[in-house]
This record gives C-alpha cells, sequence and structure tokens, in this order.
C-alpha cells in the first residue's frame, strides 16, 4: 500500500471527531479514537483492553450482549450498511449522553466476525432540544 495512502486512513480513524470503537468478538475494546477520548471521556489508556460496557448503560448491557453475541455467532446483524442507531450512552463521569451511530462488522476469511467497529456521535443537544420542543408542543394543543 502506498504510504501516504496508509499514513492517511490511520490519521483519518485516530483523529476524526466522530467516536471511532472497535470492539472484538468478546465485546473487549481494541481501537478508542480520539473522538471517543472526547465524547466519552476516557483516554485510550483507560478505554482499550476494557468491555463495552464501559459506555454502555446498566438497564441496556443485557439487551446489547445478547444482540451482539448473535450477532458475532451468526455473522448477520439485524442493522443494515448505514443504518442509523441511536442509543443513550455513559460518559466517564456517569453522565448519560445520546449517540447516534453506525456499525461495520469484520470478518475473516471464513466469513466470521472477529469484532465490529462503530462511528458514534454526541447528539445529546439535538435530543434534549427536540424533547423540549415535542413538551412545548404538547402544552400548546392542550392548554
Amino acid at each position: 500500500m502506498n504510504p501516504d495512502v496508509d499514513r492517511f486512513y490511520r490519521n483519518l480513524a485516530r483523529e476524526t471527531p466522530d467516536a471511532i470503537v472497535y470492539a472484538d468478538a468478546e465485546g473487549m475494546i481494541a481501537f478508542w479514537n480520539k473522538g471517543a477520548e472526547r465524547i466519552f471521556g476516557f483516554t485510550e489508556a483507560e478505554a482499550v483492553g476494557k468491555s463495552l460496557d464501559i459506555i454502555i448503560p446498566n438497564a441496556l448491557r443485557e439487551r446489547h450482549w445478547t444482540g451482539y453475541a448473535e450477532t458475532v455467532r451468526s455473522g448477520k446483524t439485524r442493522y443494515g450498511a448505514g443504518d442509523l442507531l441511536a442509543v443513550p450512552a455513559l460518559r466517564k463521569d456517569g453522565t448519560r449522553i445520546s449517540v447516534e451511530f453506525t456499525i461495520l462488522p469484520f470478518r475473516d476469511r471464513l466469513g466470521r466476525i472477529l469484532g465490529i467497529a462503530a462511528t458514534l456521535r454526541d447528539v445529546t443537544k439535538r435530543f434534549d432540544e427536540m424533547k423540549a420542543l415535542r413538551a412545548a408542543a404538547r402544552q400548546t394543543t392542550s392548554g
């Protein structure tokens, strides 16, 4: 591969403002970029080697791990290429945030899933604004 292109890929993944997180088939974090540090508050050193549980709220963990395990087992995800998912997440300080993300399974030569990468964006501000607008609209129609 052209060294300039390789450097571009590495720099893009490491430096992009959106979080890029890669976890292996067991859900252990293997890649954590600067966007993930900014959004979630954990440094790369604090996150790599840890379970995805560090950013998943307790109430959502069972559902997350059931889906994750099924995706790894079957090699199939119910989320198509580019489907945007929205869920609550946790910051290091315990603050709940809203994130939107896409996933990209990584496969071996036989098609088995080795891990899953996610590109995540903090949409808490937009989510809170929409909630406030809906509440204001309800008051207007009921008042």
